[in-house]
């Protein structure tokens, strides 16, 4: 049986925004969820048109909140921020594999690299705050250099609680399958992410020796996944009363003229596989109204909702 501490929703850029949190939390209550990266400049600096360093994570439940950055008491005074604004645990992004964060800002996979800068982030992030503090990391920086199980003592013997592993290299980005290699004799709690999306997967990486495992592009278009592998929820009847309640949360948070074109793409993953999904799209793309978009949605997927 697979615990809800034993599955996490993965921090993905774009997608894992309070919305996006709200609809998991809908149908995986208690499930740990990760925020998408946080900058510590931006953070830190509390530039007002970034949204999410406003949020207050008090009352969202278990939520992790992760940073990256290259300055350790910068990532500090970050940290101490989202804990004070009610995160339940610190993630350090340290396999993030996108160019200006891994080789412009050296962070990120950078932080793969330069260990000895990995450790001085962990351990300043660390004693700036009281909740845990994790990494997410990948295999290494390519192929030739596939040292994580390094990079995972050295989290470890500065007071990392716990890390992700995603089973690739920097180099190959989220180019083929995903590794998930022997974690033997690890010093702290190892969370298996990339290519898992079954309760069968999950129960593998935990039969493999991983604490559970971190769901990442699975989760698009699918908020109820985890629902699905806990065993508490099943596919909505009619996906598009969810679509439905997504963008009201959308428009919500970041007002109808931002959160029209940030929806498409949800809209997209929600209608994948189904037929006339690509008219749908089309439609979609050109949509700028609210009501407009939600007249579609009611069209499409013939659901009844007040609008």
């Amino acid at each position: 049986m697979i615990h809800d501490n034993q599955i996490f929703a993965a921090p993905m850029a774009g997608i894992s925004d309070k919305p996006f949190r709200m609809m998991v939390r809908s149908f995986a209550p208690n499930v740990p969820v990760v925020t998408e990266m946080i900058s510590c400049h931006s953070l830190t600096g509390r530039h007002k048109n970034c949204l999410r360093n406003f949020d207050n994570y008090a009352a969202e439940g278990n939520v992790g909140t992760q940073i990256f950055g290259a300055v350790p008491h910068l990532m500090a005074d970050a940290a101490k921020i989202l804990q004070d604004a009610g995160a339940a645990w610190i993630d350090i992004n340290m396999g993030c594999p996108v160019p200006k964060v891994a080789t412009r800002s050296g962070a990120g996979a950078f932080l793969m690299r330069d260990h000895k800068l990995a450790g001085k982030i962990i351990d300043a992030v660390v004693r700036a705050v009281q909740v845990p503090v994790s990494i997410k990391t990948r295999l290494g920086w390519d192929e030739a250099h596939t040292d994580w199980m390094d990079l995972i003592h050295v989290a470890a013997d500065n007071g990392a609680s716990f890390a992700t592993l995603h089973g690739r290299t920097r180099a190959a980005g989220y180019v083929g399958a995903a590794v998930h290699p022997e974690i033997l004799d690890m010093p702290i709690p190892i969370i298996a992410n990339g290519d898992l999306e079954t309760a069968q997967d999950v129960e593998n990486m935990i039969k493999s020796g991983y604490a559970g495992a971190m769901i990442g592009r699975a989760m698009f278009g699918r908020p109820w996944i985890f629902g699905q592998i806990l065993g508490t929820a099943s596919v909505p009847e009619n996906i598009g009363t969810v679509a439905l309640k997504h963008l009201d949360l959308m428009v919500e948070y970041y007002g109808a003229r931002t959160a029209i074109p940030m929806f498409r793409k949800h809209l997209a993953w929600y209608s994948a596989g189904m037929p006339n999904s690509s008219g749908f799209r089309t439609k979609i793309n050109q949509i700028t109204e609210v009501q407009d978009i939600k007249q579609e949605i009611l069209q499409f997927w013939g659901c009844v909702a007040n609008i």
